[in-house]
């Protein structure tokens, strides 16, 4: 093994085994996704502030990417409520501020991979606001994961009816109706944009 080899292999290592470290013994943990672009006074940047806010106060963890946009609306509200851990999961981007400041706990990944098992992997739900192809990427794998039984129980909101409404139209008129998807595996996805249901919903999720 060269000396390549053995540095990524030391940076995976290092990604999995800081992040179980950080987030491991944490119980009630929700994991917000979103665009980075979303200035901080959009409507759903105040959305995913409230919901943050609403679900730290029961002493629900907050899980991000740890960057700007929805990330950072969704840590602030956490980081504002004080009753939880607001936890930003960052990773280094040339067009991309690393960590924003409202953070209780937050870790810097060195590849893309491992810091988006390790968003989920503690989670018991997620919420997912408008966002560009990274966003489409964590939630597709999460899908994926849930559909194929390695995250049973696990829920998965989407917020921004307008923004996702081709796409959930897509998903039943083309993946369910071509046979791709079953009919159980539409049932994943929560489309809304009542924060106070999300709320309810999960938290009869972690009862």
């Amino acid at each position: 093994m060269n000396s390549k080899e053995t540095i990524c292999k030391k940076r995976i290592a290092d990604d999995f085994n800081e992040g179980k470290e950080l987030l491991q013994n944490l119980k009630n943990s929700v994991t917000i996704f979103g665009s980075a672009r979303t200035p901080q006074t959009d409507k759903y940047s105040i959305l995913a502030q409230k919901l943050a806010f609403k679900l730290s106060k029961k002493n629900i963890n907050i899980i991000t990417g740890g960057g700007d946009g929805i990330m950072q609306a969704a840590n602030r509200g956490a980081y504002k409520a004080d009753s939880a851990h607001s936890i930003g999961l960052s990773i280094d981007l040339p067009f991309e501020q690393s960590t924003n400041p409202y953070t209780t706990k937050n870790l810097t990944f060195n590849y893309f991979f491992s810091r988006k098992y390790m968003l989920v992997k503690y989670s018991q739900a997620c919420v997912v606001f408008p966002g560009g192809f990274g966003t489409l990427d964590e939630m597709f794998e999460v899908l994926t994961l849930t559909q194929t039984g390695k995250m049973n129980g696990f829920k998965v909101f989407l917020v921004g009816v307008d923004y996702w409404k081709y796409l959930i139209k897509f998903i039943k008129k083309s993946l369910y109706k071509e046979g791709m998807i079953n009919k159980e595996d539409l049932n994943i996805i929560t489309l809304t944009d009542d924060i106070k249901l999300i709320e309810k919903e999960i938290e009869k999720l972690l009862k």
